[in-house]
């Protein structure tokens, strides 16, 4: 049975936290962490996500964000998760 889908409300603040598979190290090399942020400060951009703070550990990331629709951190962490992984996959 799938989970039901989150329900964000615009103009609000949400903490996002996010791990890696079986709590694996997500960034293994120092540009791996420049790659991640570059790719959040452009599709955060474009989907209409504020970033007030972020925190990148080896194996998780916390954000502090505010969409400014329903949508915008499902979009945006969806975009980013899958580009993040194409990255990973090609190195």
């Amino acid at each position: 049975m799938p989970r039901r889908a989150r329900i964000y409300l615009p103009e609000l603040p949400y903490p996002i936290v996010q791990r890696g598979n079986n709590r694996e190290a997500c960034f293994i090399e120092p540009e791996n962490y420049q790659f991640y942020l570059e790719l959040w400060k452009e599709i955060s951009k474009r989907y209409g996500v504020w970033v007030h703070s972020y925190c990148l550990m080896t194996n998780h990331i916390h954000f502090l964000v505010t969409p400014t629709t329903d949508t915008s951190i499902s979009n945006t962490m969806k975009v980013v998760g899958s580009r993040y992984a194409q990255y990973i996959n090609k190195k």
